[in-house]
């Protein structure tokens, strides 16, 4: 990190960006260097949970039945899903891919996951959505509720790539803790670490970009 904290740089990005007459988010772009994307074992596709949150309601899909079903529902899933919803998906890939970028993140009671993934897995795959699995000792309304906080970083093959970790109207300490929080995962699952960090930028939608190390 550069000498200036991530909470004062997050001031400065608020007070040079004009404020905007809807809620703008709060992205990150990150750059990379010295790594070959080509290789796939070279590319980063973590989910990291937000310390501060992401400052709005998450869209979440589950595929569940019975009493699963009933608490997902209870526990603010957007969507429930079973088998014939599952068949209809298969049917219909229009639908498929609707759902598909209306929900943020699925999670799925295990005896779905091979279903899911010879049906819609190349609907889902590709947009990084293949669901989390609801395993033993969890409840899903404990999944849904660490969803509500969780984003993923994807580069695919490009070194250049963005997430978001908030609102604009959130605390700029809350910011920075998932700027940094981000940077530290980052740095973890990269060959060499920061060494392949060549910068990154925070910004908001519509206002200007600063540097953040």
């Amino acid at each position: 990190m550069a000498d200036v904290s991530v909470e004062q740089i997050i001031n400065q990005l608020l007070e040079e960006s004009p404020a905007r007459n809807f809620m703008e988010s709060v992205d990150i772009a990150i750059n990379l260097k010295n790594i070959d994307l080509n290789q796939p074992k070279n590319r980063v596709d973590e989910e990291i949970i937000l310390p501060g949150g992401l400052g709005k309601e998450l869209n979440i899909g589950v595929f569940a039945k019975g009493d699963i079903a009933m608490q997902a529902k209870q526990s603010g899933a957007k969507h429930v899903f079973d088998d014939a919803d599952l068949q209809t998906m298969k049917e219909d890939k229009a639908f498929a891919k609707k759902i598909a970028d209306e929900c943020d993140f699925f999670i799925a009671e295990t005896q779905f996951m091979p279903i899911i993934g010879k049906t819609i897995g190349t609907v889902l795959g590709p947009r990084g959505k293949m669901p989390v699995p609801l395993l033993p000792g969890k409840t899903v309304g404990e999944m849904i509720q660490a969803k509500q906080s969780a984003v993923r970083i994807r580069s695919k093959d490009k070194m250049t790539f963005h997430v978001s970790i908030g609102r604009r109207n959130m605390p700029p300490e809350k910011l920075a803790q998932n700027i940094e929080t981000v940077i530290s995962r980052l740095e973890r699952a990269l060959v060499k670490g920061k060494h392949n960090i060549k910068s990154v930028y925070v910004t908001t939608t519509m206002g200007k970009s600063v540097r953040v190390m």
